[in-house]
């Protein structure tokens, strides 16, 4: 899916950089659903297809060698039920954050998303200033612990944290499922991100944003 307007939602994500007091944290998007396999924007009950439970489940399984100390998620089904498997691995307590939603594209849901631009304003949707300044105040609040943090949220979400602290991003962190590890290096001052599952486990996941 070729996803553009990116430079626009970058430009809003870098006017207010976060900061957060975390300095090493994880984020997991949520596994496959039919929506994404369709490419076709979502609604908030869309679940996880049968491949995208098992994602789920083996994400799980490489995040249980990392201390996982706190669950922060989108309420949003798919994001739910893969937090929910990475709870019954890492033993970790699952918290409900609304604010880490995937943005919301109003009458478009249930239409092809195979040419999703971020600048669109969807009629009865939210619009891009709303939805980077939302996903910032729940990053804020997940973030702003030092206990170790999982974010399981979504492709949008991630792109705002991403472009919210200044990190490279590449095509195969945006996959469905791909456990994300963030941390601060003190002697470059930047981000890293690192994919803590093998390449080859997660190369053939979809990388559809919504």
């Amino acid at each position: 899916m070729t996803s553009h307007g990116l430079d626009e939602l970058r430009r809003l994500a870098q006017t207010r950089p976060l900061q957060p007091r975390a300095r090493r944290f994880f984020f997991l998007r949520h596994g496959e659903t039919e929506g994404n396999a369709q490419r076709l924007y979502q609604s908030p009950e869309t679940p996880l297809n049968p491949t995208g439970l098992a994602q789920a489940r083996r994400a799980a399984e490489y995040l249980r060698a990392h201390p996982v100390g706190r669950i922060l998620a989108s309420d949003m089904q798919r994001a739910w039920q893969t937090a929910q498997a990475a709870a019954e691995i890492v033993r970790a307590p699952v918290i409900a954050e609304p604010r880490l939603r995937e943005r919301w594209f109003g009458d478009l849901t249930g239409t092809s998303s195979l040419n999703l631009d971020w600048r669109n304003e969807p009629s009865n949707g939210e619009s891009l200033r709303e939805f980077v300044l939302r996903t910032q105040a729940g990053l804020n609040d997940a973030l702003d612990v030092e206990t170790a943090t999982l974010v399981v949220a979504h492709g949008g979400p991630l792109y705002v944290l991403v472009f919210s602290l200044g990190a490279e991003l590449l095509e195969q962190h945006i996959a469905n499922a791909t456990p994300l590890l963030f941390e601060y290096q003190t002697e470059t001052s930047r981000w890293r991100i690192s994919n803590i599952a093998p390449e080859h486990v997660t190369a053939g996941y979809r990388t559809t944003a919504d």
